[in-house]
Order: structure tokens, then sequence, then C-alpha cells
């Protein structure tokens, strides 16, 4: 197995947040390498050497270079099974997917970062921008809560946190960063999850690069 794992991301980066809640959940040690979003430094020619997309995260692992959150994160679990992030039973496995996917493909992409600045050349006003956030996040919210199991159980499938919580958690940081609506049984799982070391070591506000 790898044991050498160098994490290119941003303490913001909601994306690069899911997979430090990965690895740190699976208790792996990695290199951190910052890039600052705000300054534009995923478009430097050496971060594009290794990601063309100029997006972050990325893993180097191996000799090789992962990009995307979510697939970095089933990759971990295939390699390293220990705490894992998806059930065994494939239909079990889907609906897990299917839940973590309403905020990764969903949600995040259109109200992050890119997508707003585009927003605002194109000429929308700051009030409008937030407004297709907020909507964008609020029936998000909704839509993945409905998918969940049992609202009443720990976590967002049962008693232990996986890859829809990993998901979760990070994004109800950007719900209010905009003054988003949550939902209260996310918020009860997102307590449980935050009581628990792994997610505690994973917070924006304690990664070397937070400001």
């Amino acid at each position: 197995m790898p044991d050498h794992m160098v994490l290119h991301g941003y303490f913001r980066s909601t994306a690069s947040y899911r997979v430090r809640l990965a690895l740190s959940l699976k208790g792996l040690d990695y290199a951190n390498v910052s890039h600052h979003l705000r300054k534009n430094e995923q478009r430097a020619p050496d971060y594009l050497a290794l990601n063309p997309q100029g997006l972050v995260p990325a893993l180097e692992v191996g000799g090789k270079v992962l990009t995307q959150s979510l697939a970095i994160c089933e990759y971990l679990d295939e390699v390293y099974p220990a705490a894992p992030l998806l059930p065994q039973d494939p239909i079990e496995r889907a609906l897990v997917r299917a839940a973590a996917q309403v905020i990764a493909c969903d949600i995040h992409p259109i109200q992050n970062l890119k997508i707003l600045d585009r927003l605002r050349q194109n000429g929308l006003a700051e009030e409008a921008v937030n407004a297709w956030a907020i909507a964008t996040i609020e029936e998000g919210l909704l839509a993945f809560v409905a998918l969940l199991p049992d609202s009443s159980a720990p976590f967002c499938f049962g008693d232990a946190p996986g890859m829809a919580d990993i998901c979760m958690v990070p994004q109800l940081v950007n719900a209010r960063r905009f003054g988003a609506a949550i939902p209260p049984a996310l918020i009860r799982i997102e307590a449980n999850c935050l009581a628990l070391e792994a997610f505690d070591r994973a917070l924006p506000e304690k990664q070397p690069d937070a400001e």
C-alpha cells in the first residue's frame, strides 16, 4: 500500500474538506500543500501540471495524481477499508453514493467561487448572486435529507459516518456562510459528526493554512 500521500488543497475548499475527513476517519498521515484559491494559486503552471483542471483537491499517491474529491475518497476506501465510507451491499452503496452526489454534483458546483464570480462578471448584482447560492443550497439540502433512510439515525446512513456525512458537513459550512436554511435533521447529524475527533481534526480553522 502507498505509505506517503500529499494532499493539495485549501482550508476553505469544501471539496478538500471532504478528502481531509476521509483521511482523518481512516487515520492516514499525509503532507499538506495549500493553494490559495482567492489568489488563483491553483492556476499556477506547476499546479496545472499536476491537475490540468486547476481545481483542488488533488492527491499525490504512489507516483500518481488523483483528482475529484469523491474519486479520491473511493480510492481511499478501497485501499484502506477500515472505517468504511461505503457499505458492502451494492444497493446500499448506490443509495449512499446518490446522496453524496446530490451535494458534490448538484449543490456544490453551482454555488462555488468560480461560478459565483462568473455570475458577477456577467452583471448579476451581489444580492442576486447570494440569492442564487442560497436557493441552490436550500433546494439541494431538502433533496439530500429526503434521501436519508432514517433521519433519526446518528449519522446519515446509520450508526457510523460515511461518504454522505463527509459531503454534508463541509456543505453546511457553505450554507451558513450564505445564510441558507438547514434542515434540523442535518444539524443534529452534523453535531454527532463534529463530536468525533476525526471530524474535529479536519475542521477548516484547524488547518495549517487557515486564515
